[in-house]
């Protein structure tokens, strides 16, 4: 079947998420400087969100970009994504309203690592569907940034519990590592 559903289907998904997040933002009542004080944390939480969303859409769309077609196996793994993505809103609300402390910060970093780890069993739910000799396998190589990742990840969850910041610190690593679209998949189309 055609990819073309798939990549609306998920492209309203997480413009319906950005939108969620953004309403999570509380205007202050006050209208001097002073009252936005409280609020930088939230909006911390909500930049790194917005960032990690914008990374999965460009990547999902560069994924896609790589392959013909979709199977049910593909539609399954895209929605286990999807689902991981959908909890962002709730764990970056979380972990703003409560100053970076560290349960919610592990539960974000929980979130990230199940959307990471579900990013991986989508690429490799689609080299199945598409074989070892596909542009897109040739592509991810042995993605090597996506397992790096998922480590970084697994050491700053139970390092929230004793500095929240630095493991918040390595999401943005995790972050800044991704901030440039994966560069692999474009070359290889282009070749």
């Amino acid at each position: 079947m055609g990819k073309g559903r798939l990549e609306a289907f998920s492209d309203g998904v997480m413009a319906i998420i950005i939108t969620i997040m953004v309403l999570e933002l509380k205007v202050p009542h006050e209208a001097d400087l002073a009252a936005l004080r409280p609020l930088v944390p939230v909006f911390l939480s909500y930049v790194l969100s917005f960032i990690y969303l914008g990374i999965y859409w460009n990547n999902h769309h560069h994924l896609l970009q790589a392959v013909r077609n979709v199977n049910g196996s593909v539609l399954w793994a895209n929605l286990h994504l999807l689902f991981w993505l959908s909890l962002i809103p709730f764990v970056t609300g979380w972990t703003g309203e409560n100053h970076f402390v560290p349960l919610p910060v592990a539960l974000y970093g929980t979130v990230l690592l199940s959307s990471g780890i579900a990013y991986f069993i989508l690429t490799r739910v689609l080299i199945a569907h598409h074989g070892k000799d596909s542009t897109l396998a040739i592509a991810l190589g042995r993605d090597f940034k996506n397992k790096i990742t998922v480590v970084l990840y697994a050491v700053a969850i139970p390092l929230s519990f004793l500095n929240s910041w630095v493991a918040f610190m390595l999401y943005v690593l995790v972050a800044i590592m991704w901030l440039v679209p994966d560069r692999r998949i474009e070359k290889t189309l282009a070749s």
